[in-house]
């Protein structure tokens, strides 16, 4: 045969090849319905920790667990590690450069190494040099693999409790809630948990708008690094409220925010849910005496949104705040006071006519005078097939669900505890429209700390936050985690074997 002839040989033959992997992969191709995936649990998971604090007197605590699940794998590990570099002077200033000057150092012990799915694993630091966290679990230990980093502050700037969840690397986050108000001292924390350099651009939106700065553009952060960009060292202009948009040019980071007030105490502002038309955000303290909402669109269009709150006894419309209007590219905030009036109470965002996606949180303050403390709920996503949150205590912590589509059943599952315990579950109720603070399951014979799972039983979508509280120096220091999916399960299509398309 000439070259021709063997040339178009090979080229049919491997065209046929590559259609019988695709017959393999696609679900369409086999037959089945994309609905028919199979839920099978992740593989490997990576988690990212901001550095906890600058203050010399935090002293913060790390609590890992992974939920025992179905059909996991046998064997694997999980290590929560040092960033290979942090800033050798602090954090970031963007106007002497793009990224910050790292020190090179490298992580040789691991903060913590979980021993089994099932149970916490804790560890702890103190002082202003703790580094950021690169973690990565594999086999067993990755499915729904969930680090809380707590960090306690005795006296200063953001006194009180601030706690965030490790979350994994991503290309795209908005935070509505930030400021660079006098008394203020807001960061933005990116980790880079690869092996070449990220760009980043850190862009704010005012109540007018878009703030045009060029010292947020390009920003690099080095491979297994992490840096804390001051956001007032972006702008000279002074806002309470403030959306900041964080977008990665080439590879990914972890982002979070940390909002420091001199009188109010502070916490962690994890990343909003993805804009969307309809919000929740759940689980607002009983006594909170102070509640803020910040929300966002960046579309072209307008939002106008109806606010409810989902209460103990159903939805209802908060008197002189029933509609929100947020005009386009600018943050908009409005004080929803003591919203609660005393029970548990999550807020609904909706659509009044036209759909338009939106970005939201809450500033929430709980105290008086100069006894006040701050946290933050940005709007999540439902729980979905299962939840998990760490760093659990026999008092001090709230669960609160909310169900605001139809009435709901949830399963939560108690841990075994860090020190000893066993594990307890309890099954609940939650009535459409409706926000519960539930009575958690504490695990018998508890010693140390637990972690709660949260799986919907039946009904419609669940939504869930968990507040851990702490009165020091009559301070109620508090802070809260949203609980959307832990990610613990990934769909995988069905598919058979169709060697049949070879022959056509």
């Amino acid at each position: 045969m000439n070259r021709t002839t063997l040339s178009l040989i090979a080229g049919t033959t491997a065209l046929a090849a590559v259609t019988a992997f695709a017959a393999l992969d696609s679900p369409a191709a086999s037959g089945a319905a994309p609905g028919a995936a199979a839920r099978l649990p992740v593989e490997r998971t990576g988690l990212l920790c901001p550095a906890p604090s600058l203050s010399d007197i935090a002293d913060t605590s790390y609590t890992s667990f992974t939920p025992v699940t179905k059909g996991a794998a046998s064997d694997g590990k999980a290590r929560l590690q040092a960033a290979d570099e942090q800033s050798a002077d602090g954090p970031a200033d963007p106007s002497k450069g793009k990224g910050g000057k790292g020190t090179g150092k490298t992580a040789d012990q691991p903060v913590l190494t979980p021993k089994a799915p099932g149970t916490p694993v804790t560890g702890d630091t103190s002082g202003a040099e703790a580094p950021a966290l690169i973690g990565t679990a594999d086999g067993r230990f990755a499915p729904g693999w969930t680090v809380q980093e707590t960090t306690e502050v005795a006296a200063g700037t953001g006194r009180g409790l601030q706690g965030v969840n490790c979350t994994g690397a991503d290309t795209e986050f908005w935070f509505p809630g930030a400021g660079t108000a006098a008394g203020r001292t807001d960061y933005v924390h990116l980790t880079n948990p690869d092996d070449s350099a990220a760009v980043v651009d850190v862009e704010l939106y005012g109540k007018d708008g878009a703030i045009k700065s060029s010292l947020g553009e390009n920003l690099t952060v080095k491979p297994h690094a992490s840096e804390a960009i001051l956001l007032s060292t972006l702008t000279d202009q002074r806002q309470s409220d403030l959306t900041v948009h964080v977008s990665v040019r080439s590879g990914r980071v972890g982002a979070a925010v940390q909002a420091l007030d001199d009188k109010v105490g502070g916490d962690w502002l994890a990343a909003a849910a993805d804009p969307a038309g309809s919000l929740v955000l759940p689980g607002i303290p009983k006594d909170a005496t102070d509640v803020r909402l910040i929300a966002f669109t960046h579309g072209d269009d307008d939002a106008d949104l109806k606010i409810r709150l989902a209460s103990p006894d159903g939805l209802i419309t908060p008197a002189g705040n029933e509609t929100l209007h947020v005009k386009s590219g600018m943050t908009t905030a409005v004080d929803l006071g003591d919203v609660t009036r005393g029970e548990a109470g999550s807020l609904v965002l909706t659509p009044t006519d036209q759909t338009v996606p939106v970005v939201a949180a809450l500033q929430v303050v709980r105290g008086k005078g100069d006894k006040k403390e701050t946290a933050f709920i940005p709007a999540t996503a439902a729980v979905g097939t299962r939840a998990t949150s760490a760093d659990n205590s026999a008092k001090g912590t709230t669960l609160a669900l909310t169900a605001p589509d139809g009435t709901a059943t949830v399963k939560v599952t108690a841990s075994a505890g860090s020190e000893g315990g066993s594990p307890v579950t309890k099954t609940y109720t939650v009535r459409s429209g409706t926000t519960q603070d539930v009575d958690a399951p504490v695990p018998a014979g508890l010693k140390g700390t637990y972690a709660l799972t949260v799986e919907p039983v039946s009904g419609g979508p669940v939504y869930a936050s968990r507040t851990l509280a702490a009165t020091e120096g009559g301070v109620p220091a508090f802070t809260i985690q949203t609980l959307p999916n832990d990610r613990g399960m990934v769909a995988v299509p069905r598919t058979e074997e169709d060697l049949s398309i070879l022959q056509k």
